[in-house]
């Protein structure tokens, strides 16, 4: 079917994707502009998947203080060339996760972080939360396990939803980055300072 420019543009202008991809995902879609941004989206993800696995040696290490000065976050990102550290769209990515951070406080950047040791006390705890309330013991390891996720969701960055979109994780945000930039993105560490917290003063 023919596909007008102005749709073209329109959904360019939406995903961030590049003119031919466009066209080609109307195309596929039928001029349905909704259902064209899910196929570049579908396209786009698995385009990521697959370079998430190349060398990232290059990236920024990006500071941010928020509003009032009482709360500062370091952060680092790789991607695989310079070129792409001083890319407009990344460098807005590293600095949204940044004040993702800020907001959010996260404690690890991905659930693979977690150690052993917490997952196997924090399992434990809810258990005993779950027998004091009278759950019957067959299904205390069930009940542990969905509140593990709930702790990932909690605690680990890339599994938190986004603070300024409540649709997507953060891991989301990175893939859909990776797929409109074309080189794989690392969120590698970060570190959060609070005003005041853990002077030996205070204890």
């Amino acid at each position: 079917m023919e596909i007008n420019a102005d749709l073209v543009k329109k959904l360019r202008k939406k995903s961030g994707s590049g003119m031919m991809d466009c066209k080609n995902a109307l195309v596929e879609s039928k001029g349905d502009i909704k259902r064209a941004e899910e196929v570049l989206k579908e396209k786009g993800l698995v385009q990521a998947s697959k370079k998430a696995s190349r060398a990232t040696k290059e990236g920024v290490i990006h500071s941010y203080i928020h509003t009032g000065s009482k709360i500062g976050v370091m952060l680092e990102v790789n991607c695989e060339t310079d070129f792409v550290a001083k890319n407009e769209m990344f460098k807005n990515l590293v600095h949204d996760i940044a004040l993702h951070i800020a907001a959010t406080a996260p404690l690890y950047v991905s659930k693979e972080d977690v150690p052993q040791e917490v997952l196997d006390r924090e399992k434990e705890l809810y258990k005993k939360q779950a027998l004091n309330e009278g759950k019957p013991e067959n299904i205390l390891e069930r009940i542990a396990e969905g509140k593990i996720k709930k702790y990932f969701e909690e605690n680990c960055l890339m599994e938190q939803l986004f603070v300024r979109d409540n649709d997507v994780k953060v891991g989301e945000l990175v893939k859909q980055n990776i797929a409109k930039i074309g080189e794989n993105i690392v969120i590698k560490r970060f570190i959060r300072y609070v005003l005041g917290e853990g002077r030996e003063d205070d204890l």
